[in-house]
């Protein structure tokens, strides 16, 4: 086992799942359920599954393609949601106001 990777990936995804949509999800579930324990197992269970196909999905995209050119694509997905993100709509233009 790569101890080293393991850490780096428990990091990542830790930091990316703070403050994210699933997060506030399961406060909001949580919140408002008299069985807390059920809201634990069920959002971390599809955190679970969600990272395997993750994994699945990476995996096999690497067997097909130079992991240089998945970093890229990974790396682009990035950027477009964070100029996504920044670029001003229509309707906050129209909020602003």
């Amino acid at each position: 086992m790569d101890w080293q990777l393991l850490g780096l990936s428990f990091i990542t995804v830790f930091l990316a799942e703070l403050g994210d949509k699933s997060q506030l999800a399961a406060i909001a579930l949580g919140g408002s359920s008299r069985h807390p324990r059920a809201v634990f197992l069920g959002t971390a269970a599809a955190l679970i599954f969600a990272s395997f196909l993750g994994v699945i999905v990476g995996g096999g995209t690497a067997m097909l393609l130079p992991s240089r050119l998945v970093k890229a694509i990974a790396a682009g997905g990035f950027l477009f949601m964070a100029v996504r993100l920044l670029w001003p709509t229509s309707d906050s233009a129209d909020e602003e106001s």
